[in-house]
């Protein structure tokens, strides 16, 4: 039987499902942590409501998790055809959200193209940003926070979006090596990007990157995702990939880009447990 709302765009954001993930790894030689993931919102109406939200954000406090991060694009796609909602509508039903470690967020490409400040400004100011930082929520803009955890501590790192400037021909305003600069050699590292696609680039300061932005490819053709926005197809479209011992989660999200459609590919609320390996 098929998930209820698989092609049911203006119901099944309201039930997203949970979609769970364990890893085991040496490198993490603190005790199990639990971290949620709300990943692409998109909040517009009528295809994700504020009501919607407010029910993911009610279903992930549910979790118990240990700390909840937030990889981007929260406002709208400006092509979809629907009416956005504002940033600080959107970010005030986020400062609901509550766990132990708290709440982290980056930046998605969207945040960017799409945010009317950021435009008028060119691109020197940004709505998303300044919601998040007038409260409780960590905004990690390319720097990392540590956190103790069961007598030890590992860092989160947050890197801002690798193609916030993309169709505007210029490099993205992520920055690898400032976002690391305050992590110790060799510390446990998770590392928060929106887009996955840094991960082919083998930094092994972070054991495990969680990201977003890909929605799992918004329609999954018997494993075949041919709308994944990526620059490699669908390698990093969705789930939990892993190269040369590193470790990469990628949420499908909750909402819509380009069509408020998903085939095969329900939104999710993803939970992830981190573990020592042997």
């Amino acid at each position: 039987m098929k998930p209820r709302g698989y092609f049911a765009p203006l119901t099944v954001f309201s039930h997203p499902r949970v979609v769970r993930h364990v890893i085991a790894d040496p490198r993490w030689d603190l005790p199990d942590l639990s971290i949620a993931i709300l990943a692409d919102l998109h909040i517009c109406r009528p295809w994700t409501p504020l009501s919607a939200l407010r029910r993911a954000v009610t279903m992930v406090n549910g979790l118990g998790a240990d700390l909840i991060l937030l990889p981007g694009d929260f406002i709208a796609d400006r092509n979809l055809p629907a009416r956005a909602e504002p940033a600080d509508a959107i970010v005030a039903e986020l400062h609901r959200l509550s766990a132990p470690l708290g709440v982290a967020a980056v930046l998605g490409n969207h945040d960017w193209w799409d945010c009317p400040i950021a435009r008028r400004t060119r691109f020197t100011r940004n709505s998303v940003a300044e919601a998040l930082e007038a409260g409780p929520i960590r905004h990690l803009n390319n720097r990392a926070v540590a956190f103790p955890h069961g007598g030890g501590r590992f860092w989160l790192v947050g890197m801002d979006s690798q193609r916030a400037f993309r169709k505007r021909g210029r490099p993205g305003l992520h920055r690898p090596n400032e976002a690391f600069a305050d992590v110790p050699d060799g510390a446990p590292a998770i590392l928060l990007a929106h887009e996955p696609d840094y991960f082919a680039e083998g930094d092994e300061r972070a054991l495990l990157q969680v990201s977003g932005h890909t929605h799992g490819g918004q329609a999954n053709l018997l494993g075949w995702r041919p709308m994944t926005p990526s620059s490699y197809g669908g390698r990093y479209a969705w789930g939990h990939i892993r190269e040369g011992g590193r470790h990469l989660i990628v949420s499908g999200g909750l909402g819509y880009s380009g069509l408020p459609l998903r085939v095969l590919q329900p939104p999710e609320i993803t939970l992830v447990t981190l573990r020592r390996g042997i």
